[in-house]
């Protein structure tokens, strides 16, 4: 194999002719796939030991390709690298850069092996590491809702169905809810490294190689679970890109959900809460504005979130067994939103931090909308031992004069209640009570104090 003088692509020999220049400039993913370097060259690396191990290339060739990979990790670290359009991507560039540093025994580095298994064995590495990185700051984000939890676990706010007052709650209780989502965002995350400790090295470009190469070695050395089954669907699957891509979405999902609460409750029409001036931006001619822009930034990111996942399905719906060029772009959408996670859950982090509650508001707002209601229709079949269809139609009737009359239930005298239902004890009008109407709700899993109290200490043992 001779030396590659002239900068050309190694297939340059069976291909005569220069690509085309325009294909050139859109067809090489170097720009995108280079912060796979470190995977690649650690991939090398392994692959080599395992050629030396197996008696397929000498001990000299092996320490010169090992030394030569190194010195080359060295250069990109310290931005010393050039990256070249012409080798298209970052196993090419890598190996070109090789044969310049030791010469012609660079060309046993691919031995037994293919860019195609080459590639997807990089991104799976570069896929465990970044998501356990993303559930680190999903554990963060936990931590964080913990916090502000045990603050408010006899904060009252108003729960809310279609917008509208429903009952009351715990603040607590409602922060609770995300812990949950969040949770199963970890546990799909986690779950997805089940799929990604299968090693595709070795499939080669989709047959296997006649090398005797030993990819148990190779497993146990990049640390791996196994080796994968089938060298075809190896180099062609990209179900753990897919499976990356859903949690992703639906963990922007979740942030959306809780960003959409907190612009509405810091609206000047609800008035919940207040944002720190650290994560509010002005207006460029409204003086008095302190915009939410953060949580519309993490609102509006969940867009791309779906828009990465649906362009990795349309890719795969209908490309036929083994490799094709089309999968070249699964590593963009991937990096593209590790990113965006990653960032907003960073954001997601800031807000936790720099907002307040207004606790009056909240318990005022709780008062409105006859949010005790249905504590009143439980109480009227336990104390009238009739059927909760009957005591709802009495409590519909209760809520009617106290709307016609233009008065919170909590302002009706036992003699109004008496006046549509004779039966009902002076009792009732501790129902009432939004206190009462929380601490009442003990089924598990419901907004009573204890309850909440419960739960933060068993999140607490959980999250780590």
């Amino acid at each position: 194999m001779k030396q590659n003088k002239n900068n050309i692509p190694v297939w340059n020999v069976r291909i005569s002719k220069n690509g085309s220049t325009v294909f050139q400039k859109v067809g090489s993913s170097i720009n995108i796939d280079r912060r796979l370097y470190k995977e690649d060259i650690q991939v090398s690396i392994v692959h080599t030991e395992m050629l030396f191990k197996q008696k397929i290339i000498s001990f000299k060739v092996k320490n010169k390709i090992i030394w030569g990979l190194n010195k080359i990790k060295n250069e990109i670290i310290k931005k010393k690298f050039n990256f070249s359009t012409i080798h298209e991507d970052i196993h090419m560039n890598i190996e070109k850069r090789l044969f310049e540093i030791i010469g012609d025994d660079a060309g046993f580095v691919h031995t037994g092996r293919s860019r195609n298994d080459q590639v997807i064995t990089d991104l799976k590495l570069w896929l465990q590491s970044s998501t356990k990185e993303i559930n680190n700051l999903l554990i963060s984000i936990m931590k964080s809702i913990l916090k502000i939890s045990e603050d408010n676990i006899k904060t009252i706010m108003p729960g809310f169905t279609h917008l509208k007052n429903a009952q009351p709650i715990s603040f607590a209780h409602y922060l609770l809810a995300y812990i949950e989502m969040f949770k199963r965002d970890k546990n799909r995350f986690t779950h997805n490294l089940i799929t990604l400790s299968e090693n595709p090295l070795g499939s080669a470009a989709l047959s296997g190689t006649s090398f005797n190469i030993d990819r148990n070695y190779t497993t146990k050395k990049l640390k791996f679970s196994k080796p994968t089954d089938n060298s075809i669907d190896a180099v062609s699957d990209r179900d753990f890109v897919i499976d990356f891509l859903y949690s992703v979405s639906v963990c922007s999902l979740h942030i959306s959900r809780f960003a959409e609460d907190f612009i509405i409750w810091n609206s000047d029409a609800f008035k919940l809460i207040k944002l720190n001036d650290k994560i509010v931006t002005g207006s460029s001619i409204m003086p008095q504005k302190k915009n939410p822009d953060p949580l519309e930034f993490l609102r509006g990111k969940t867009g791309s979130a779906y828009g990465n996942l649906i362009s990795m399905l349309t890719i795969l719906k209908g490309l036929p067994l083994s490799y094709f060029k089309d999968l070249q772009d699964d590593k963009e959408l991937v990096f593209k939103s590790y990113d965006q996670i990653k960032y907003s859950l960073q954001i997601l982090n800031e807000i936790l931090k720099n907002f307040s509650v207004d606790k009056k508001r909240m318990y005022e707002f709780a008062g409105e909308g006859y949010t005790t209601a249905t504590d009143l229709a439980d109480y009227i079949v336990k104390d009238l031992k009739i059927s909760f269809r009957r005591a709802y139609e009495i409590t519909s009737s209760i809520v009617n004069y106290a709307e016609k009359n233009k008065k919170r239930l909590s302002d009706l005298s036992i003699n109004d209640i008496k006046k549509i239902e004779p039966r009902l004890k002076d009792e009732v009008i501790e129902i009432f009570d939004l206190k009462n109407s929380i601490k009442s709700k003990k089924s598990y899993g419901g907004t009573a104090f204890e309850n909440i109290k419960k739960m933060i200490k068993k999140y607490k043992k959980e999250i780590k």
